[in-house]
């Protein structure tokens, strides 16, 4: 079948039949290729969401006979990025065997660790909570998804109903079960009842589907899901007024980016009371066209249906109680009018907890609302990470949208209080929780350092990174900016970084990166003023233009920087951190250096002036002092090493080893020895001082401090 004769309008037809030719024969090759085909269309399913599997005979390597063998996507996979190493493979007979000791749904959960009885391959992937659901099922190939099209109706009060006139009876109806041993068994019982069905909708869930190759279980998975998509469009587009008609309209899209930015500190500082949360901002016109709308404040209660959806948006989300066009320059008065909302929000939440936990439920959770929407505006995402706010943020988007297909064929329904809970609290999901890595020093803080394009700025923030940080990395040099981006974004990924041009001496350029900082990550904790330039020249060489240029960067660069940062950690109400990259030259008098030296002195004293002020907001501001970093440094630029060699009576290429040899370690300085410094003050060990001076120079005995 060729794929001009597959023409689907709402979902992606990605099949290529000479790919799959390549990897014909190889049922299990097949199987990762049909999942990542369905992984790339978020229409189909969203991230980390769903799962497949293929049944194959496979030999046995206990017996040498052929057995029937399931591969399953394990345990915490995504089907776009998933490859062979992420299946589960578990013997048929033996997973279908199970059934036998079953002792009811009171304890399903305890046949999770009987799956490990069951596993063929011991290299593969640990078996996910939906392994059953596949395995009693008897067909080779299997698609369960989460499409928003078929939750729209698995969510429908009458979804039942509307599935079974849609489909003629050729999918079968399973009612809300959570996922595990008993889900499955209802799936073989809703087949048995129902011979010769092509599917099954899982109430307020999703879908499974099924054929006997790879392909056939695609086109049908497709086709299914099409079919759902067509007929949700056709009622929507019936509608005179979608979600009740428009309530508001929204702000312009500058002015919507200027409220988000202005406000996302704030929000975060209240996410933030017991966890330091990273946030996610996002005015989608989906978004835009449910926080507008009439049904706006009778749907977000309700909260969402699938539990994909829920584990990662919450309960509920929290709706903003300012007007869109709200002027917010005055933070304590907005801090006034949406303290309550938090306050009423982390109370329904305890008393959410405390009406639905079980004997031996978890410990509750941060209260705290994971999805903010503000009318006319956008909605926020708040997380441990910045990955996990995007995706929660695409998880609600996902649940606007059946939201909408549900509206527009019957009325939405969402998962009651308590099977929600029973999804939050699950020990087996808790048992997932607790092992995940720790986080790092650094994870849940935001840091912007300034210059750091290259040299000792670019490794304070890949050393940040590193530990955890989400970093902004900025310069003046755009294609050194440009080429740094791309390379931290390889290394750590696009969630943990951003990039924005900046000139310290420009008000206009340090307010937008911080505004870009706000929106990208919803505020920031550390900020590192790193740029710098130098000139050394004699006193009768030293031109005004030079003076001016040295304390417009170093001086005024600083000064500006940490006043705008400071709006931002004040916003935040958490404290921070202001590193001051200054010098050995601030403490040491050496010739041809009045102008960069006494700069460095100045960034040195107003360091010591910002740390008493800026103590009662638990600010810290401290100070490293390198010197002889050669290594990348701009500063070895522009005349300085000529300036300095001359001023010492040696060559250029004599200068690092006469640095190293004057130490009283003999050490040379390097880029990232600087990091590991900032990193000591802003890593947590150091966290009841400032207004310290750290020396990284191996040793100048005429710049110790004291």
């Amino acid at each position: 079948m060729s794929v001009a004769t597959k023409n689907f309008k709402h979902v992606s037809y990605l099949w290529d039949e000479t790919k799959a030719a390549e990897l014909a024969g190889d049922e299990v090759a097949l199987l990762v290729y049909r999942s990542n085909l369905l992984g790339a269309d978020l229409r189909l399913t969203n991230y980390g969401g769903g799962n497949t599997s293929c049944k194959a005979m496979a030999k046995d390597p206990l017996t040498g006979k052929e057995v029937e063998v399931m591969w399953v996507k394990g345990s915490g996979g995504d089907l776009g990025t998933m490859k062979r190493s992420g299946l589960a493979a578990l013997y048929v007979d033996r997973l279908r065997s199970l059934k036998n000791i079953y002792r009811g749904k009171e304890h399903e959960d305890e046949m999770v660790e009987l799956f490990n009885h069951c596993i063929y391959d011991l290299a593969s992937k640990a078996p996910s909570i939906d392994t059953p659901l596949h395995g009693f099922l008897p067909f080779k190939h299997i698609d369960h998804l989460h499409p928003d099209a078929a939750i729209a109706i698995a969510a429908a009060k009458d979804g039942e109903k509307i599935t079974k006139e849609l489909f003629n009876g050729t999918i079968g109806w399973v009612k809300w079960q959570k996922p595990g041993f008993e889900l499955g068994l209802m799936l073989k019982q809703c087949l048995d009842e129902n011979p010769g069905i092509r599917g099954i909708m899982l109430g307020s869930h999703g879908l499974f589907t099924w054929g006997d190759t790879a392909y056939e279980s695609y086109i049908n998975t497709l086709e299914v899901i099409e079919r759902c998509a067509e007929y949700l469009q056709d009622n929507i587009s019936k509608q005179k007024e979608v979600f009740g008609g428009a309530k508001q309209t929204s702000l312009p899209e500058a002015d919507r980016k200027k409220q988000a930015a202005a406000l996302a500190p704030v929000l975060r500082g209240f996410c933030s009371s017991q966890n330091r949360m990273i946030g996610h901002f996002t005015d989608d016109a989906r978004v835009l066209e449910y926080i507008n709308s009439n049904d706006l404040d009778r749907l977000a209660p309700l909260g969402t249906s699938c539990p994909d959806h829920f584990l990662r948006t919450k309960i509920s989300p929290l709706v903003l109680n300012l007007e869109s066009a709200e002027d917010l320059s005055d933070v304590n008065k907005i801090k006034e009018k949406i303290a309550p909302l938090f306050e009423a929000y982390r109370n329904m939440y305890a008393e959410y907890y405390s009406t639905c936990k079980h004997a031996n439920s978890p410990a509750m959770r941060d209260p705290n609302p994971v999805v903010i929407l503000y009318r006319g505006v956008g909605m926020f995402t708040f997380a441990k990470d910045k990955q996990t706010a995007r995706v929660a943020a695409e998880f609600y988007i996902n649940a606007i949208n059946v939201m909408k297909g549900a509206e527009a064929i019957s009325e939405y329904t969402s998962l009651p209080r308590q099977e929600a809970f029973n999804i939050e609290y699950w020990l087996l999901e808790e048992a997932k929780l607790q092992r995940m890595p720790k986080p790092k020093a650094l994870s849940g803080k935001i840091a912007l350092i300034t210059g750091s394009g290259g040299g000792i700025g670019k490794a304070i923030a890949k050393k940040f990174a590193e530990e955890g940080a989400c970093v902004i990395l900025n310069d003046m040099n755009a294609e050194r900016l440009v080429e740094a981006q791309e390379e931290f974004t390889a290394q750590f990924g696009k969630d943990a970084v951003a990039a924005d041009v900046l000139d310290v001496t420009k008000d206009d350029t340090i307010q937008q990166t911080l505004a870009s900082a706000a929106l990208a990550f919803g505020g920031v904790d550390i900020v590192v003023n790193n740029a710098g330039l130098s000139i050394s020249k004699s006193i009768e060489d030293h031109s005004e233009k030079d003076w001016d240029l040295l304390y417009d960067v170093l001086v005024k660069g600083q000064f500006l920087v940490t006043q705008r940062s400071i709006e931002i950690m004040r916003k935040q109400g958490t404290g921070g951190d202001v590193l001051n990259i200054v010098s050995k030259n601030a403490l040491v008098s050496g010739p041809n250096n009045a102008g960069y030296g006494s700069a460095k002195a100045a960034q040195l004293h107003l360091s010591r002036l910002n740390a008493a002020e800026l103590g009662k907001d638990k600010i810290r501001v401290n100070v490293v002092n390198p010197d002889a970093v050669i290594a990348g440094s701009n500063i070895w630029s522009g005349g300085w090493a000529e300036g300095r060699a001359k001023a010492y009576g040696i060559t250029i290429e004599e200068l690092p080893a006469y640095y190293a040899g004057r130490t009283l370690l003999n050490e040379i300085i390097l880029p990232e020895d600087i990091a590991n410094a900032c990193f000591a003050f802003a890593g947590g060990l150091l966290s009841k001082s400032t207004g310290n001076v750290l020396n990284v120079d191996g040793g100048v005995a005429t710049a110790f401090v004291r």
